[in-house]
């Protein structure tokens, strides 16, 4: 084995979701491979872990990068490495005065480092996801499945190669962008090339438990565990980080 560690930067944190049960769920996945050494911040300010991490992993809702943070993962791309992106990472949230929620299109070049922005999604439903292209090693063998998730309904910006998809029509009167009645897939995860580098984007992943939703609501009555209930989300997110170590693993 290499004395060289694979140096993860995590970022885990934000709004609305049980950030400590996704934070416990992906560590100890990535601790599953003596090679990788992971730091984890709640943020993106950790700039020298940016600067000197081989892969980045996010999971995180409504966090932005500063712009000196911005320009230190331009530098990460520029030097062809790879950032696993999941759940909300792409998402900003605003919350309107007719009582909607906004996607605001405030932080462009992050969406374009990721390849898509949130912009809503219906409320917590059942629904099957199939493989876009069952050849490619991160989804083969990967047989269509169901699961309860919020289900990601996005604009994309740049090359997106479909891996994981679903399909759903209709409304969702609460978000500003509510009309979704034409049949493009959903997709569910995607390969993004951005300059040297590459993002893979699993959407999947919603938690929450009881103080999540504060200070819009002071308890919340249940526990999601949505995808993290069905083993092959991890089966996925574990093929996830052997990709983003994949040139380092040599």
């Amino acid at each position: 084995m290499s004395h060289k560690p694979i140096k993860a930067h995590f970022i885990c944190g934000g709004k609305f979701h049980d950030m400590q049960f996704a934070r416990l769920q992906i560590l100890q996945m990535l601790y599953e491979n003596e090679r990788i050494y992971t730091t984890v911040s709640e943020d993106y300010s950790d700039i020298a872990a940016i600067e000197s991490a081989d892969v980045l992993i996010a999971y995180t809702c409504d966090v932005v990068p500063s712009a000196d943070a911005l320009e230190a993962i331009k530098g990460f791309f520029a030097k062809g490495k790879r950032w696993l992106a999941l759940h909300g990472t792409n998402s900003i949230i605003e919350f309107l005065d007719d009582g909607r929620v906004g996607a605001p299109r405030s932080a462009p070049v992050l969406m374009e480092m990721l390849g898509s922005q949130f912009l809503a999604h219906p409320p917590i439903q059942e629904f099957e996801v199939t493989v876009s292209e069952p050849r490619h090693p991160l989804v083969a063998g990967i047989e269509p499945f169901k699961v309860t998730d919020e289900l990601y309904l996005c604009e994309f910006h740049g090359e997106c190669v479909p891996l994981l998809e679903t399909k759903w029509v209709g409304e969702v009167p609460e978000f500003a962008d509510s009309d979704w009645n034409d049949e493009k897939p959903r997709l569910v995860m995607y390969l993004h090339p951005y300059d040297a580098g590459q993002v893979l984007y699993f959407n999947l992943g919603h938690c929450r438990r009881a103080y999540d939703m504060q200070p819009l609501m002071e308890v919340w009555p249940d526990r999601d565990l949505c995808s993290w209930e069905n083993p092959v989300m991890y089966e996925l997110v574990r093929r996830g980080i052997r990709w983003a170590i994949e040139p380092l693993a040599e």
